[in-house]
Formats: C-alpha cells, structure tokens, sequence
C-alpha cells in the first residue's frame, strides 16, 4: 500500500466543476468501478458528495495505468490529475458528468477486499445482511444523502432556535426512573447498590423545571430512550428537538413551530410550506378521519350511518348500535374498478387486524353490487346514497362496531385505500394542528384513569370544574403536529399552579405520598413560584424519514437497532463479565421451561 504522505486533497469527487479544467487537483476516495478499455482505464471516484471519473492513458503515465489495473471495487484511492471535458459520452445524471480527471499519480492507500453485497443506491439487499455490515451500506449514495440532510437540518434547527431566542441547555442522561407510559431502561448504580438510574424517555421534568429557573425558552437536540416493541417508525433510543417556552399559550407554541418547519422544509429540501396550518379538534379529527393523525392529503372522509340504519333489519348495524357504537361509511371515488370482490376479501383481512368483524360494501357498478343492501329498505338505501355521495364507479365501505374499533378500522383503511388508488402524490406536504385531546383514557387492566399525554399537561380551563364529576370529558391544553398521517411532535400547555397538579395525580391514582416519591423535586420546585409554561418535542427522526422520502426511520438514523432492539454490526446486547456484575451487586437469574428461576 502507498503512503498518504505528501498528498492531500484539493476537492471533494462531486465537487469537480467546469471552470476547474486545465487545473491540476487531488482528490480522494472510494473505487465504485473499474473499468478497462485495453489502452485506458477508468475509475469512477466516491466519496460523500458523489462521483467523479478519473481516466488512466497508458499512453500518458504508463506507471499509473499499471497500478489502476490492480485497483477493484472499494479501494481507497488519492488521485492526482488535471481536469478536462470528457472525451465521450457525458453523464447528465452526475454534476461531474461532462467532466474527468486525467491521472498523473495514483496512490492505493488501502485494498479492500470484495464487499458482501453491491455498494449501490437503492440496494436490493435484505436489511439484515446490509445492517450486519452497516459501515458498508453507509457508504450508498442514497443513505449518504440521507445522513447529511439530517445533518443540514439539525443546523437549521439551532440557528433558527437561537435567533429566536432559545438557549442550548442538556439535562441529564442519568435520571430518576418515573415509570407512567412506556418502560424504562435501567442503568444500576456501583455507588448505591440495588438503586438504579433511569435512561430519560423524555427531558420533560428537566425542561419544566428550567422554566422555573427563569431560562424562558429552551431548546435541545435530545436522545431519548424507550423500553417498547418497535415498528418502521420507532426505536428504542432516538432523537428530539425538544423545546420549551414560559409566558406563553398555544398560540404562542403553534406560531414558532410552523416558523421552524417553514424553515427547515425550504432550506434542505426547497419545499415552500404554507403557514398557518390546518387546525382540526380530536374530535373532529376522530369523527371525519377516524384518527388522531389523519393524512390531510386525500377525502374519503368518514360519514355516520347510525341514524339512517338505526331501524335497520340488518343484524350486524343492529346489533352494533344497541350496544352503544356506530355504523361509519367511507366513499372511495371511482373505486369501484380497483377493489373487485378479490380486493375487497384482502381489505377484509386488513380491517380484522385493527378488531373489526367484518366489512360491509357497495360496489357503484352498473348492477349495484352489495355484500348487505338486500337487508335494507329502499328508504334506508337511499339515505346512504345520499349520506355518503354516491356515485357511479365508487367503492362504499362500511363499519359497524363500537366506536374505537369504526374509527381504528376505517380510518386505517381509508390510508390503504389511497395507496391502492394512487391518489398520494410525491413532494405534497399537508400540515396540520390536532387540539383539545382528552386529558384522560380510562384504563381497563388498570382500573383507572391514566394521563393521555403526561400527567403535567393542563385541561382547559373551562373544562377544569368536570375534573370532579366527569374526568373523561375534560378536554386538555395539548397539540399534536401532524405531517402526512405521521405524528411529527406534540405538546402542551403545563399545569403549574401546586392544587391543580395535585388534582390530576389524585385523577391518575396517585395519593400525596405516591406523588411526592415519584415527582417530589418538581412539586417541590412549584412552591417557589412557577411561570405559565408549554412546550413541544418533534421527533427528528421521524421528520427526516418523511423529508427523504423514505419508508423507515431506520433509513435516517446512522446506526439503527432492528425489530428485536438488537444491533447486528456489533452484535449488541451482549453479556458482560461476571466481575461487571459483582461490581454493581448484581446476579442473573434464568428462568427454566417451567417458569421456574435458577
């Protein structure tokens, strides 16, 4: 192998540009390809901005054709040459595409032997192999775009925060476990023995309690850690851009946020976006799109059959409705010609995943065809044509159930919906605030009511009397911003007055005495004059996923964890030494086929 020394670098591969030819430069990098011509040989160059191709004339340098024969894919290479227009086809796909680099000396500074898979965009490799050899598919143009779009934005977001009068400030990695949502991860103490630290889900105690200090508007770039099964748009550590404001309400909140996204949208990927956004309650939301996230990008609104078939002979709408639910219909226009019967047993499949028993339909086809309208009177038929708008050609899908299970199931399939008509269009960003959430979800394993968001965020105020005679109604101060179905961030408005937050752990459960061992350094940081606070925490990984255009945040994130929160690369978790645990006053204890431990 050549030495790197007395070589360095002048330009980056894609950076290569007309007004450079006649100049010598050095570039280095990765071989994507070689190529060899007899007399010629050509090297595409790689390195992060992108590929330039360097050309090698026997004729020219003799020296280094004969060391380019040698080099195969991978090899890290310095190059140094003189620019000039390309001799034969140009490349308009590439910046560097009318362009070369004619090579005088080429140095090989590292061989690599042949990869487990082809290092190119939009591989078609399972993600198992390509995440065992992560350092590897991180080398594919692709995610390398991808990995510096994060990085642009994370820029954007502290230079738009700090103009904005936001401070920097980091809490703690190492905190108190306050387990009420998902599980924590645990860290054991070597120090006090049989007591451990909690890795933070969230800095929210933290940042409130930086509000009581008098910093006024927070922010941080945060990791957060959560003990939970994943899917393609959780991990279980993973990023936030955390903030918080004192003096302010929702407006407030709402207002520097849709600055935020206004800006980051149009400096990373060119994207105007249109401020304000849409606002939608939770009940609204939940009563036209039968989600507390709904993508604002299509129709197929839900529409409430219940009074219309509420004298129905039709046993399945009857029965729903006495036992308190409803009968909800969404019209998929023109999509009669898609979902044949074929397609409508697969989307019955769908809806059974989300607990509905079955879905009813209308096929809009010249000879109507229904899997219940012969149970229904002509009277009752028309209401729903009405109701629902139909027309020649649509696809009518009906739920009936109690409420949660209409709106889980048609509000999913409304989504799949769209996909199988190809209505989403790419690059269309709909925006949108959900408001007024309830405060409260009644827990049935539990027996109580527990926190929707967390138990800090305030009611409304018109709403705080209900607190003691109807807590399932009592509305809360809390936002969630919504970007083409996916949650991006939520929030809320704090409670910081000491009787009303005593009041809602009372709500939860929680006697004095719970209260004060779970939070006591917050309620006794309120006794010393708390500010009107609120604040809001995007996920950032999540943002960029639908930034770049892709399907799984593990696709942004440089090192991701798979679905059984294991790490391939590295082979982690792992076990430890048996001295690592009789440091911290630790034993494992296996449990055998019956249950038993040993």
């Amino acid at each position: 192998m050549d030495s790197f020394k007395g070589i360095k670098r002048t330009d980056y591969c894609g950076e290569i540009r007309e007004e450079q030819i006649g100049k010598e430069v050095i570039v280095c990098g990765w071989c994507a390809r070689q190529r060899d011509l007899g007399g010629l040989i050509f090297i595409d160059l790689r390195d992060r901005t992108g590929l330039v191709q360097c050309v090698f004339d026997k004729t020219e340098d003799e020296a280094a054709f004969e060391k380019a024969f040698s080099v195969r894919a991978e090899f890290v290479l310095a190059c140094r040459g003189v620019v000039r227009a390309r001799a034969g086809a140009k490349n308009d796909r590439l910046a560097t595409g009318a362009l070369e680099i004619l090579v005088s000396e080429l140095r090989v500074l590292s061989a690599a032997q042949t990869p487990p898979f082809e290092i190119v965009e939009n591989s078609n490799t399972s993600a198992d192999l390509r995440l065992k050899y992560r350092y590897l598919d991180l080398r594919r143009p692709d995610l390398q775009r991808n990995i510096m779009l994060r990085a642009k934005a994370t820029k954007v977001a502290r230079d738009y925060f700090y103009e904005n009068g936001f401070l920097e400030i980091e809490t703690p990695m190492l905190m108190k476990s306050t387990p009420e949502g998902a599980r924590d991860y645990l860290v054991p103490s070597r120090v006090h023995k049989g007591s451990f630290y909690a890795l933070p889900q969230s800095p929210q105690i933290y940042k409130q309690l930086l509000m009581l200090s008098g910093y006024d508007r927070y922010m941080q770039i945060v990791r957060c850690f959560r003990d939970e099964d994943l899917r393609a748009d959780r991990q279980p550590e993973f990023t936030q851009i955390d903030l918080e404001m004192s003096f302010v309400d929702e407006e407030d909140v709402m207002r520097v946020n849709e600055g935020f996204l206004a800006r980051v949208f149009e400096e990373c990927i060119g994207v105007k976006i249109e401020t304000p956004f849409l606002r939608l309650t939770y009940r609204e939301a939940m009563e036209r799109f039968g989600s507390d996230k709904p993508d604002m990008r299509f129709g197929y609104e839900l529409c409430d059959l219940s009074e219309a078939v509420r004298e129905s002979e039709f046993k399945v709408f009857r029965e729903a409705l006495a036992a308190g639910g409803s009968v909800r219909a969404i019209n998929v226009k023109g999509g009669a010609s898609v979902f044949t019967r074929k397609e409508i047993d697969k989307l019955q499949d769908f809806v059974k995943t989300y607990r509905a028993k079955g879905l009813a339909f209308i096929r809009m086809t010249e000879e109507i065809s229904s899997s219940f309208l012969k149970f229904l009177s002509e009277e009752e038929k028309e209401r729903i044509f009405t109701l629902v708008g139909a027309e020649p050609g649509d696809a009518i899908f009906v739920v009936a159930d109690r409420d949660k299970v209409v709106f889980d199931a048609l509000g999913a399939l409304r989504c799949e919906c769209a996909k199988r008509m190809g209505v989403l269009k790419e690059g269309d960003y709909k925006f949108l605030w959900v408001t007024e959430f309830p405060l409260l979800e009644y827990d049935e394993e539990e027996g109580r009511y527990v926190a929707m968001h967390h138990p800090f965020t305030a009611p409304m105020e018109e709403d705080i009397p209900k607190m003691d005679t109807a807590p399932g109604e009592v509305r809360a101060r809390a936002y969630d911003c919504v970007l083409n179905g996916t949650e991006l961030g939520g929030g809320s408005i704090r409670i910081f007055q000491q009787e009303l937050q005593q009041k809602m752990f009372e709500l939860i459960g929680f006697d004095e005495a719970e209260a004060k061992r779970r939070f006591g350094h917050l309620l006794e940081a309120f006794k010393y004059g708390a500010p009107p606070h609120g604040g809001l925490a995007y996920g950032l990984d999540r943002l960029m996923m639908l930034m770049a255009g892709e399907e799984s945040i593990r696709d942004v994130i440089a090192f991701p964890k798979v679905q059984n929160a294991s790490e391939p690369m590295s082979a982690c978790p792992s076990e430890v030494d048996a001295k690592q645990l009789e440091e911290l006053g630790l034993a494992i204890v296996h449990a055998d086929q019956d249950g038993e431990n040993s």
